[in-house]
This record gives structure tokens, sequence and C-alpha cells, in this order.
């Protein structure tokens, strides 16, 4: 067996993880004691459920908090936790714990599974990874828990608010309220607002989380300006911290505007509740799942711009999915530049690799290459349920919930629960490569990995545009 790992590489030992993750916990949900019947769950729908916690997307073929008994519920947090924070930086804690030590060739997966960039210290993010993590959820869910306690009693409250507070922050989207999932709570502050701040600081990623905790040590604690606080930001953080901006007020102002006289969704809210709902899905929408509005009843346009907003997803490094805010914003600095007529790719005074753009061309182009032959094998093995077979989805709404899987978001138009196992297998490879990411799956499936000393051939000119 330690022959058979040896020879393995970062990213097939990752894949392999992941992969015994969900078979682990398939399993158990398969068992009578993890349904609420006492029956026995089938394996599609079991390995369904597990792919998609442990892959921290939230489709669901079965109602959470109806088919899964207390038990099951427990192993469904257990799978969101062990997908949040990596199954790399759980085995570096058991390691630390047991005063195991690690080798060269376990940093260096460990440092792939967080998809970091520095070669030093990988250890001691890890265990990082795991105190601000546990921190962050404990302040969520002793908030959560002192809300939920008067209308769910005592030991329902404090379970709803963990739950609810684990499943945010790791952008996971399950939630145990009901089949509504938030839609009842969308005029309620303290629930919009903790969830909202629970999945933008996993989103952000890591290091850029832990990069803002020095900014603001710099600013209250130092008293240094904020514009020179702010300059001491890492380029990685600047450019995640303002592209997550701009996305959530854009998104917001969107939503806003297309859904405003939509009675099914925030036309019969008073200006307050448009607001913050409209809020509330922007930021859901950046890989989180929970809804407090219906997706299905949504407009054309702003289903469209739920896409995109799916599509670009959360930071690198953290608990969202997606193409990533960086990858995103890579790109279009690449077309500034050209616009400029500048041959170097330049943001807040620095200079932005050949490399990095090669990165982020190859992930788009692979995400959107899954999703087009996702949204065609799911047009086929899904016929019935489209409008023009008799049914009542458009093939938007499939081209939605495939978005919604790849980048790992959870968000769902009433298609998912009404899958056949053909479409479910689909859906489960998609959250799949969505949360190992694509360039992991090709290095992983290649006979090499990355080569730097590549053969150099004479230069080539074709024609563009």
């Amino acid at each position: 067996m330690k022959i058979f790992f040896s020879r393995l590489k970062d990213t097939q030992i990752i894949m392999l993880g992941f992969f015994i993750t969900i078979l682990i916990g398939a399993f158990l949900l398969m068992l009578p004691l993890s349904s609420a019947s006492g029956q026995w769950t089938g394996f599609i729908d079991a390995f369904f459920t597990s792919t998609s916690a442990v892959c921290i997307t939230g489709l669901a073929v079965l109602p959470t908090a109806e088919h899964w008994s207390t038990i099951g519920q427990c192993i469904i947090l257990a799978l969101i936790q062990i997908g949040g924070l990596g199954f790399m930086s759980i085995v570096t804690i058991i390691f630390v714990a047991v005063r195991k030590r690690i080798t060269l060739r376990e940093r260096s997966v460990i440092r792939e599974a967080l998809n970091i960039n520095q070669h030093g210290g990988v250890v001691n993010f890890a265990k990082y990874i795991v105190k601000f993590t546990l921190v962050v959820e404990f302040i969520g869910a002793f908030i959560l828990s002192i809300r939920f306690i008067p209308e769910f009693g005592l030991k329902s409250g404090i379970y709803k608010g963990i739950f609810h507070s684990i499943s945010a922050f790791c952008n996971a989207g399950f939630d145990v309220i009901g089949n509504r999932s938030l839609m009842d709570y969308s005029n309620d502050f303290v629930i919009n607002i903790v969830i909202m701040l629970l999945i933008i600081i996993g989103g952000l990623g890591f290091p850029v989380a832990q990069d803002m905790i020095e900014m603001f040590y710099h600013i209250f604690v130092k008293k240094y300006s904020f514009k020179f606080s702010f300059g001491r930001l890492k380029l990685q953080s600047k450019i995640a911290l303002i592209t997550t901006i701009i996305l959530i007020v854009s998104g917001a102002l969107a939503i806003f505007i297309f859904e405003y006289n939509n009675i099914k969704t925030l036309g019969s809210m008073n200006i307050y509740g448009k607001v913050i709902s409209s809020f509330f899905q922007s930021v859901t929408l950046r890989t989180a799942g929970f809804c407090s509005i219906d997706q299905g009843a949504m407009n054309y346009s702003s289903k469209l711009i739920s896409s995109v907003l799916m599509f670009v997803g959360g930071s690198p490094a953290g608990t969202a999915g997606g193409a990533k805010t960086v990858t995103m914003a890579i790109l279009f600095f690449a077309v500034f530049s050209l616009i400029k007529g500048k041959d170097e790719i330049n943001a807040y005074n620095r200079t932005i690799g050949f490399d990095m753009l090669q990165k982020a061309l190859s992930v788009v182009i692979m995400m959107l290459t899954v999703i087009v032959i996702s949204v065609v094998v799911l047009s086929i093995t899904e016929t019935s349920l489209l409008v023009a077979n008799g049914g009542k989805f458009e093939i938007l709404d499939v081209f939605y919930e495939t978005v919604s899987a790849i980048c790992t978001v959870g968000v769902t138009t009433g298609v998912t629960p009404l899958l056949s196992s053909a479409g479910k297998i689909v859906i489960i490879i998609c959250m799949y490569i969505g949360r190992i990411g694509p360039i992991t799956l090709a290095i992983s499936l290649s006979g090499k990995g990355i080569n730097k000393k590549s053969i150099h051939y004479p230069e080539g000119n074709v024609i563009v545009g």
C-alpha cells in the first residue's frame, strides 16, 4: 500500500482522498440509522448526498430536514466540515496530535491540497486554517443559536445554530429548516447578516483572511491609516477583496432591479426585504447555496446574471468554488492591458506572469467545456423534464443546475430532486470536478505533470479576432 501511494502524484492523492471520503460517507448514509424512517437509503441518493456534502455544494435529491435522522444530519455535517477544511488539513492535525513526523512528500501533498504557493510553513498554515475555522464557526453558531432558541427550544436551537454556522462558513448550503431553505427568514436581519458574513469570510480564502487580520491589527492597534494598511496587503488579497465587493454590490443591484416587481420573489416584500434579499442572493451565489427567494421563479435575466455570479464563485484557497475571483480578474487585467497597448499584465503596481494567465485561461475553458458537455448530456437524459416534452423546466433551468453543481454552489430551480439516476451521476461528476478543480483533474489523468523545461519551437503567427 505504501509503495502504491508513493507512485501517485500529489494531485492523484488528493483526488483519491476526496473519493474515499465520499464513498465512506455514502456507506454511512445508506444505513437505516441515518434515515428518519429507519429504512435503507438507495446507494445513488446516498452517494449524491455524500458528494454534495464533501464537495460543499448543497444540492440535494432528498430533503435534508425530513429524510435524514439526527445521526444522518450529523454525518452530513461532518462531511461538510471535512470538505470545507480539506481532508489533508484534518490529516495534518491528526499527525500533529499523535506527534507523527510529516515528511517532505506529505508536505507537498498538503500544499497542493490547500492550493497555496508557499513551500515553507505549510503545516503551520494548515493548523491556522483549522483554528480560524473553528473560531469563526463558534462565533456564528453562538449568535445563530441565540436567534433560534426562542423559536425551536434549547436543544434544537443550539443544534440548528451549529449546523447552519458550519454549513454557511464552508459554503455548503445545506440546511435543516425545511424544503424552503431560508425563504421564511428573508426579512430576518440577524440570520441574513450572520449567514452572509460567514459565507463571505469562508469564500475569501484563508490566505486573504490571514492578511486581513494583520491589516485590522495595523489599523486598530497600531493606528496606521487605512490606505497604508491596505497597501501592505498581498496582491492576491487586494484582487480578491476588490473583486468580491464589486461582484456582491453589482449582483445585488441586478437582482434588485430585475426582480423588483416579480410577485413570486421580491415583488411582495417591503423595500427592506427587497434590499436584504437582493444582497443575500448575490452573496449566496458565491457558492453557498442557501436560498431566501425561489430560484425557479426568477426571471430569465436574473437566472443568467446568477449563473455568471456562480461561475465566478469565491476566492482561491478557501471554502468557495467556481472559477474564482482572482482567475476572472486576471483575465480582465489581460484585456485591459491589450486595449491599452501594453505587453505586460499589471495590477496594483505588480506584474502578473504569463504562467498565471495561462492557468486562468485553462480553468475557465475547462469549466466551460464541462458545463457545455453536461448540459448536452442532461438535455438527453432528462428530456421528460423539459417544457418541449411536457415537463415544467426550460433548458435554462438545466444550465442553471449544471453551473450550480460544477461551481459547488447548491442553489436549484427544482430540477435536482427530479433527476433520473443518469442525471444524478452527471451532477455528481460535476460536483466532484468542481471541488477538486479542473486543472487538478487534468494533471492527475495526464501522464506527466507541468514541465517547466519544455521544448521551445520557432514562433508562429496566426490571425486572431
